[in-house]
Protein backbone atom coordinates (compact mmCIF):
# COMPACT_ATOMS: atom_id res chain seq x y z
CA UNK A 1 0.00 0.00 0.00
CA UNK A 2 2.84 2.30 0.81
CA UNK A 3 4.39 1.79 -2.59
CA UNK A 4 1.00 2.31 -4.20
CA UNK A 5 0.58 5.60 -2.38
CA UNK A 6 3.84 7.06 -3.55
CA UNK A 7 4.51 5.45 -6.78
CA UNK A 8 3.63 6.06 -10.32
CA UNK A 9 1.34 7.87 -12.81
CA UNK A 10 -1.36 10.55 -13.20
CA UNK A 11 -2.00 14.02 -11.91
CA UNK A 12 -3.21 14.99 -8.82
CA UNK A 13 -5.00 12.23 -10.33
CA UNK A 14 -3.92 9.99 -12.94
CA UNK A 15 -1.81 7.28 -11.78
CA UNK A 16 -2.64 6.64 -8.32
CA UNK A 17 -4.92 3.82 -8.51
CA UNK A 18 -7.02 4.08 -11.45
CA UNK A 19 -10.04 2.81 -9.70
CA UNK A 20 -12.42 4.53 -7.41
CA UNK A 21 -13.81 2.41 -4.73
CA UNK A 22 -16.45 4.56 -3.20
CA UNK A 23 -20.02 5.14 -3.97
CA UNK A 24 -21.47 8.61 -4.38
CA UNK A 25 -22.62 9.89 -1.03
CA UNK A 26 -23.50 13.24 0.37
CA UNK A 27 -20.64 15.28 1.82
CA UNK A 28 -21.70 14.54 5.38
CA UNK A 29 -21.62 10.81 4.91
CA UNK A 30 -18.70 9.22 6.77
CA UNK A 31 -18.10 6.77 3.93
CA UNK A 32 -16.63 9.60 1.89
CA UNK A 33 -13.85 9.84 4.42
CA UNK A 34 -11.92 7.31 2.43
CA UNK A 35 -11.11 9.85 -0.23
CA UNK A 36 -7.45 10.51 -0.56
CA UNK A 37 -4.87 12.11 -2.69
CA UNK A 38 -2.61 9.58 -4.21
CA UNK A 39 0.93 10.54 -4.35
CA UNK A 40 2.08 7.95 -6.63
CA UNK A 41 3.01 9.89 -9.56
CA UNK A 42 1.60 13.03 -8.43
CA UNK A 43 -1.97 12.27 -9.23
CA UNK A 44 -5.30 12.72 -7.81
CA UNK A 45 -7.19 10.20 -9.76
CA UNK A 46 -7.72 7.86 -6.91
CA UNK A 47 -8.01 10.49 -4.34
CA UNK A 48 -9.89 8.10 -2.24
CA UNK A 49 -8.49 4.63 -2.53
CA UNK A 50 -6.76 4.86 0.82
CA UNK A 51 -9.04 4.18 3.74
CA UNK A 52 -8.65 6.30 6.83
CA UNK A 53 -8.18 3.20 8.94
CA UNK A 54 -5.20 1.98 6.92
CA UNK A 55 -2.94 -0.07 9.15
CA UNK A 56 0.37 0.91 7.61
CA UNK A 57 0.21 4.64 8.21
CA UNK A 58 -0.19 5.72 4.60
CA UNK A 59 -3.62 7.02 5.49
CA UNK A 60 -2.14 9.36 8.05
CA UNK A 61 0.47 10.47 5.57
CA UNK A 62 -2.20 11.16 2.97
CA UNK A 63 -4.22 13.10 5.51
CA UNK A 64 -1.21 15.21 6.40
CA UNK A 65 -0.53 15.99 2.76
CA UNK A 66 -4.16 17.03 2.37
CA UNK A 67 -3.98 19.36 5.34
CA UNK A 68 -0.85 20.88 3.83
CA UNK A 69 -2.52 21.33 0.45
CA UNK A 70 -5.53 23.17 1.78
CA UNK A 71 -3.34 26.20 2.41
CA UNK A 72 -0.08 26.45 0.53
CA UNK A 73 0.96 29.61 2.28
CA UNK A 74 3.87 28.53 4.42
CA UNK A 75 5.28 25.82 2.22
CA UNK A 76 8.62 27.48 1.56
CA UNK A 77 10.90 24.84 0.03
CA UNK A 78 8.00 22.43 -0.33
CA UNK A 79 6.31 24.19 -3.24
CA UNK A 80 7.74 24.76 -6.69
CA UNK A 81 6.21 27.37 -8.98
CA UNK A 82 6.77 27.90 -12.68
CA UNK A 83 8.32 31.24 -13.55
CA UNK A 84 6.30 33.87 -15.36
CA UNK A 85 7.34 34.24 -18.98
CA UNK A 86 7.20 37.15 -21.34
CA UNK A 87 3.93 37.28 -23.23
CA UNK A 88 3.84 35.86 -26.75
CA UNK A 89 1.31 36.69 -29.44
CA UNK A 90 -1.85 34.73 -28.79
CA UNK A 91 -1.16 34.02 -25.10
CA UNK A 92 -3.93 36.26 -23.81
CA UNK A 93 -6.47 34.75 -26.19
CA UNK A 94 -5.48 31.19 -25.27
CA UNK A 95 -5.73 31.95 -21.57
CA UNK A 96 -9.13 33.56 -22.07
CA UNK A 97 -10.37 30.41 -23.78
CA UNK A 98 -9.38 28.42 -20.69
CA UNK A 99 -11.17 30.91 -18.43
CA UNK A 100 -14.31 30.73 -20.58
CA UNK A 101 -14.28 26.93 -20.35
CA UNK A 102 -13.63 27.03 -16.60
CA UNK A 103 -16.51 29.44 -16.11
CA UNK A 104 -18.81 27.27 -18.19
CA UNK A 105 -18.08 24.15 -16.16
CA UNK A 106 -18.18 26.13 -12.90
CA UNK A 107 -21.65 27.46 -13.67
CA UNK A 108 -22.78 23.87 -14.15
CA UNK A 109 -21.46 22.84 -10.74
CA UNK A 110 -22.46 25.79 -8.57
CA UNK A 111 -24.67 23.26 -6.81
CA UNK A 112 -22.21 20.77 -5.34
CA UNK A 113 -24.85 18.03 -5.46
CA UNK A 114 -24.64 18.05 -9.24
CA UNK A 115 -20.88 17.55 -9.00
CA UNK A 116 -21.39 14.57 -6.71
CA UNK A 117 -23.98 13.13 -9.07
CA UNK A 118 -21.51 13.47 -11.94
CA UNK A 119 -18.86 11.46 -10.13
CA UNK A 120 -16.78 14.11 -8.37
CA UNK A 121 -15.63 12.91 -4.96
CA UNK A 122 -14.84 15.06 -1.93
CA UNK A 123 -11.31 14.72 -0.64
CA UNK A 124 -11.61 13.96 3.10
CA UNK A 125 -14.93 15.72 3.75
CA UNK A 126 -14.76 14.74 7.41
CA UNK A 127 -11.73 16.96 7.99
CA UNK A 128 -11.98 20.75 8.31
CA UNK A 129 -10.31 22.41 5.33
CA UNK A 130 -10.00 25.87 3.90
CA UNK A 131 -10.76 24.63 0.40
CA UNK A 132 -12.40 21.30 -0.42
CA UNK A 133 -11.30 19.52 -3.58
CA UNK A 134 -14.10 17.67 -5.38
CA UNK A 135 -12.11 15.44 -7.73
CA UNK A 136 -13.03 13.51 -10.84
CA UNK A 137 -10.94 10.39 -11.40
CA UNK A 138 -11.94 10.30 -15.06
CA UNK A 139 -10.91 13.91 -15.63
CA UNK A 140 -7.64 13.33 -13.80
CA UNK A 141 -6.78 10.40 -16.00
CA UNK A 142 -7.69 12.35 -19.12
CA UNK A 143 -5.43 15.21 -18.01
CA UNK A 144 -2.52 12.80 -18.02
CA UNK A 145 -2.80 12.52 -21.78
CA UNK A 146 -4.57 15.62 -23.08
CA UNK A 147 -5.87 18.96 -21.88
CA UNK A 148 -9.59 19.67 -21.95
CA UNK A 149 -10.38 22.86 -20.01
CA UNK A 150 -14.01 21.79 -19.72
CA UNK A 151 -12.84 18.77 -17.70
CA UNK A 152 -10.99 20.09 -14.63
CA UNK A 153 -9.41 17.54 -12.34
CA UNK A 154 -10.98 19.17 -9.29
CA UNK A 155 -13.66 21.66 -8.38
CA UNK A 156 -12.73 23.98 -5.50
CA UNK A 157 -15.35 24.72 -2.86
CA UNK A 158 -15.46 26.67 0.37
CA UNK A 159 -17.74 25.21 3.02
CA UNK A 160 -20.45 27.42 4.50
CA UNK A 161 -22.37 25.51 7.14
CA UNK A 162 -23.80 22.47 5.42
CA UNK A 163 -23.42 24.03 1.99
CA UNK A 164 -20.47 24.42 -0.36
CA UNK A 165 -19.65 27.51 -2.39
CA UNK A 166 -17.80 26.94 -5.66
CA UNK A 167 -14.85 29.32 -6.05
CA UNK A 168 -12.78 27.78 -8.81
CA UNK A 169 -11.34 24.76 -10.57
CA UNK A 170 -8.03 22.97 -10.62
CA UNK A 171 -6.25 21.59 -13.67
CA UNK A 172 -3.43 19.09 -13.49
CA UNK A 173 -0.65 17.85 -15.76
CA UNK A 174 1.86 15.00 -15.50
CA UNK A 175 4.80 15.76 -13.26
CA UNK A 176 7.09 14.65 -16.10
CA UNK A 177 6.00 17.69 -18.11
CA UNK A 178 8.53 20.38 -18.89
CA UNK A 179 7.56 24.02 -18.52
CA UNK A 180 7.31 24.22 -22.31
CA UNK A 181 4.67 21.50 -22.22
CA UNK A 182 2.78 23.28 -19.44
CA UNK A 183 2.94 26.44 -21.53
CA UNK A 184 1.20 24.58 -24.34
CA UNK A 185 -1.76 23.92 -22.03
CA UNK A 186 -1.96 27.33 -20.39
CA UNK A 187 0.50 30.10 -21.29
CA UNK A 188 3.09 30.69 -18.58
CA UNK A 189 2.95 34.40 -19.25
CA UNK A 190 -0.46 34.29 -17.58
CA UNK A 191 -0.57 31.30 -15.24
CA UNK A 192 1.89 29.80 -12.79
CA UNK A 193 1.62 26.07 -12.22
CA UNK A 194 2.82 24.55 -8.96
CA UNK A 195 3.91 21.19 -7.65
CA UNK A 196 4.56 19.90 -4.15
CA UNK A 197 8.19 18.94 -3.59
CA UNK A 198 10.76 17.88 -0.98
CA UNK A 199 8.28 15.93 1.12
CA UNK A 200 9.63 13.99 4.09
CA UNK A 201 7.04 11.46 5.19
CA UNK A 202 7.25 10.78 8.90
CA UNK A 203 7.99 7.27 10.17
CA UNK A 204 4.97 5.50 11.64
CA UNK A 205 6.09 6.30 15.16
CA UNK A 206 5.99 10.04 14.40
CA UNK A 207 3.03 10.37 12.03
CA UNK A 208 1.18 12.65 14.43
CA UNK A 209 4.15 15.00 14.70
CA UNK A 210 3.34 16.43 11.30
CA UNK A 211 0.17 17.97 12.70
CA UNK A 212 1.91 19.74 15.56
CA UNK A 213 3.25 23.32 15.53
CA UNK A 214 6.69 23.61 13.93
CA UNK A 215 6.79 20.05 12.54
CA UNK A 216 9.83 18.35 11.10
CA UNK A 217 7.86 16.26 8.63
CA UNK A 218 5.35 16.98 5.90
CA UNK A 219 4.65 19.90 3.63
CA UNK A 220 5.15 22.42 6.41
CA UNK A 221 8.05 20.56 7.95
CA UNK A 222 11.52 21.91 8.52
CA UNK A 223 13.04 18.96 6.67
CA UNK A 224 13.49 19.66 2.97
CA UNK A 225 16.41 17.46 1.89
CA UNK A 226 16.87 13.74 1.45
CA UNK A 227 19.84 13.71 3.79
CA UNK A 228 17.93 15.35 6.64
CA UNK A 229 14.92 13.13 6.02
CA UNK A 230 17.02 9.96 6.07
CA UNK A 231 18.71 11.09 9.28
CA UNK A 232 15.29 11.63 10.92
CA UNK A 233 14.06 8.20 9.85
CA UNK A 234 11.58 9.53 7.32
CA UNK A 235 10.89 8.69 3.68
CA UNK A 236 11.85 11.37 1.17
CA UNK A 237 9.61 11.98 -1.83
CA UNK A 238 11.05 14.58 -4.25
CA UNK A 239 7.71 15.30 -5.94
CA UNK A 240 4.49 14.29 -4.23
CA UNK A 241 1.86 15.13 -6.83
CA UNK A 242 1.63 16.23 -10.43
CA UNK A 243 1.59 19.80 -11.70
CA UNK A 244 -1.48 21.83 -10.70
CA UNK A 245 -2.94 25.23 -11.37
CA UNK A 246 -6.01 26.91 -9.86
CA UNK A 247 -8.36 29.11 -11.86
CA UNK A 248 -10.97 31.38 -10.26
CA UNK A 249 -13.24 32.13 -13.24
CA UNK A 250 -15.85 34.13 -11.33
CA UNK A 251 -13.34 36.89 -10.56
CA UNK A 252 -13.40 40.09 -12.59
CA UNK A 253 -9.79 40.69 -13.63
CA UNK A 254 -6.96 38.53 -14.88
CA UNK A 255 -4.81 38.95 -11.77
CA UNK A 256 -7.59 37.62 -9.55
CA UNK A 257 -8.55 34.84 -11.95
CA UNK A 258 -4.99 33.48 -11.98
CA UNK A 259 -4.02 34.65 -8.47
CA UNK A 260 -0.83 32.98 -7.28
CA UNK A 261 -1.38 34.32 -3.77
CA UNK A 262 -4.73 32.60 -3.65
CA UNK A 263 -3.16 29.37 -4.83
CA UNK A 264 -0.88 29.71 -1.84
CA UNK A 265 -3.88 29.69 0.41
CA UNK A 266 -4.01 33.46 0.90
CA UNK A 267 -7.60 33.68 -0.26
CA UNK A 268 -9.69 36.74 0.44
Amino acid sequence: MRNRFFASTIVLVCSIAWGQAQSNTTPNAPSDSNMQMSGTSGDMSNMKDMPMDSNDGDSAAATHVMHSMEGHMDMGPHMKMTALRSAKPGDAARAEQVVDAAKKVSEKYVDYRIALADGFKIFHPELPQKIYHFTSAANAIEAQFRFNPEHPTSLLYEKHGDDYKLIGVMYTAPKRFTEDQLDERIPLSVAQWHEHVNFCRAPLSKIGEGFQPHPQFGMRGSIATREACDAAGGTFIPVVFNWMVHVYPFEKDRAAIWSVERQHGDAD
